[in-house]
């Protein structure tokens, strides 16, 4: 494995314009994602056991429930590529969910993960490597000047 892309904190404010962009497309998309689940529920009139079975039975049942069916797989399919395409820019993806996602930093001479959640207007946190979304800290204007590339 190649070593990690190292972020200044310029570098990766540069990129928040457009991993807002792509992260605002895939929160949207994953909010169409459970609607057509729920439509594709709705389409099945059988109860099932597992989300497999019941798309099993879209796949051998009505129009409608193929249709459906269809759909939800399209939109599966798009939704993994767009979190490909944000990863493919360096970033690592840490939650779908909210949108959250670290750039490898330099802070003092130790790696450390700028963090940035979808939402906010720049990447304004650090972590350590080994803690998560809970141990953020603000990048204060001293640990700004801190950070190296």
């Amino acid at each position: 494995m190649s070593a990690p892309r190292i972020w200044t904190i310029e570098e990766a404010n540069a990129l928040v314009p457009q991993l807002s962009s792509l992260i605002g497309r895939q929160l949207a998309l994953a909010g169409e994602i459970e609607r057509c689940w729920r439509d594709l529920v709705d389409a099945v009139p059988s109860p099932v056991a597992t989300p497999g079975q019941l798309v099993e039975l879209a796949r051998s049942g009505s129009e409608r429930a193929r249709a459906r069916e269809r759909e939800l797989s399209e939109k599966i399919a798009a939704y993994e590529a767009g979190w490909r395409d944000v990863e493919e820019l360096g970033v690592v993806v840490k939650d779908q969910r909210i949108g959250l996602c670290d750039f490898y930093g330099r802070l003092d001479g130790a790696l450390v993960w700028l963090c940035w959640r979808y939402g906010e207007p720049a990447v304004e946190h650090y972590h350590a490597l080994e803690s998560g979304y809970a141990g953020r800290k603000p990048l204060t204007a001293s640990k700004r000047r801190q950070l190296l590339n």
